[in-house]
């Protein structure tokens, strides 16, 4: 087996292609409706001794380009080392490429590079539950477009559902979209009795609202809140104590919008922040590599943000079953034109990861190794 030293990088080239949901994603607090899918920029590596490795690229085109210029030609150790990640920053922009090519030259699947300490098969909540009861504007759905979602993704696995609350931000009433988003909740509760409910309101309340919908909930169980509104002291500190004061065991989850990270692991030393959630592709592998002592020590979990790419999902994946510390994964149903990603399975509500080297997803574009 080559060692990373003795390979050099021979091509550095983006290929795009496509993602596809099951269905069109609605709206949530703050934009209107994600579609059915979008583009996807990817890296492919080669190296001289014939090895290949792919993944999403970080930072766009641009990064990528450039990395190509100044990085063809030197060797995969130079790069990479499998016990932290990219080690020369001109190669952030390959990250997810890099860790598929290092476990695809030394045989093992990505979460072994990072020491197999999560469980496996990796828990896994349904991302996919927007504001559709909203649309079509001209004749709403209402509820039942929600419950209806929830049937269909539980039937492709899923057991835990996050949905999306903050209607009164920009779509209703302040009071309208509070009892709205109440009544959703209560009705995905009756319908789903024993499944975990996590709810998002993309910073679209305002405190005194969120205290007002968890009041009227209490007895849904939630099992965590994320981003309920722009992270701050003084508002968390508020949310705890209504917490303590309901006897909920719900989590506060926060950091996937624009994150001060200082600012976040100081939320979370002070018991403010459960989970921590910068994105797997935008904060990066290696980030979370570098970041995970720290947060370990703080005594909080992680559950990086996947939402948009079904790949995104299964990177995320690998970092829970890797690392550990993640509660659950946050899942994006759907397929990315040419990549077999058929290693993977959604079973009762659990990802399950293949065994085979790197991500365990072959691309066209790229040989076996």
């Amino acid at each position: 087996m080559p060692t990373l030293g003795e390979q050099r990088v021979t091509e550095i080239r983006i290929v795009r292609t496509r993602d596809r949901y099951p269905r069109t994603i609605g709206r949530n607090a703050r934009l209107g409706s994600h579609g059915d899918g979008g583009p996807v920029t990817a890296v492919c590596l080669a190296t001289d001794g014939g090895a290949h490795g792919w993944g999403l690229a970080l930072g766009g085109p641009a990064g990528v380009e450039a990395a190509a210029r100044s990085l063809t030609g030197r060797t995969v150790g130079e790069l990479f080392d499998p016990e932290v990640g990219v080690t020369e920053p001109a190669a952030l922009p390959l990250d997810l490429a890099l860790h598929d090519l290092a476990g695809q030259l030394l045989g093992l699947p990505v979460y072994e590079l990072l020491g197999a300490a999560g469980p496996r098969p990796v828990p896994c909540y349904d991302a996919a539950i927007y504001l559709d009861d909203l649309d079509p504007d001209d004749a709403p759905r209402g509820v039942e477009a929600v419950l209806a979602n929830c049937r269909a993704d539980e039937l492709a696995g899923h057991r835990s559902f996050k949905l999306k609350i903050g209607r009164g931000h920009r779509w209703m009433s302040a009071g309208d979209g509070l009892r709205r988003d109440i009544e959703v909740t209560r009705a995905v509760r009756a319908q789903h009795p024993g499944a975990r409910i996590l709810v998002d309101a993309n910073d679209g309340y305002s405190p005194d609202g969120l205290l007002a919908y968890l009041e009227a909930v209490a007895d849904c169980g939630l099992y965590w809140i994320e981003e309920p509104f722009p992270e701050n002291r003084t508002d968390l500190t508020r949310l705890r104590a209504e917490l303590t004061r309901l006897g909920s065991t719900a989590l506060v989850a926060d950091g996937e919008y624009e994150p001060d990270v200082p600012h976040l692991l100081d939320l979370a030393a002070d018991g403010l922040v459960d989970v921590l959630l910068m994105d797997v592709v935008s904060f990066g592998f290696t980030a979370w590599r570098r970041l995970w002592s720290q947060v370990r020590s703080l005594g909080v979990q992680i559950s990086p943000h996947a939402w948009g790419q079904p790949l995104k999902t299964r990177y995320a994946a690998h970092l829970a079953a890797g690392l550990g510390g993640v509660p659950i994964v946050e899942g994006v149903l759907g397929q990315t034109d040419g990549v077999d990603a058929s290693g993977y399975r959604l079973v009762d509500g659990a990802l399950h990861l293949p065994d085979s080297p790197g991500f365990g997803m072959p691309l066209p574009c790229v040989s076996p190794a």
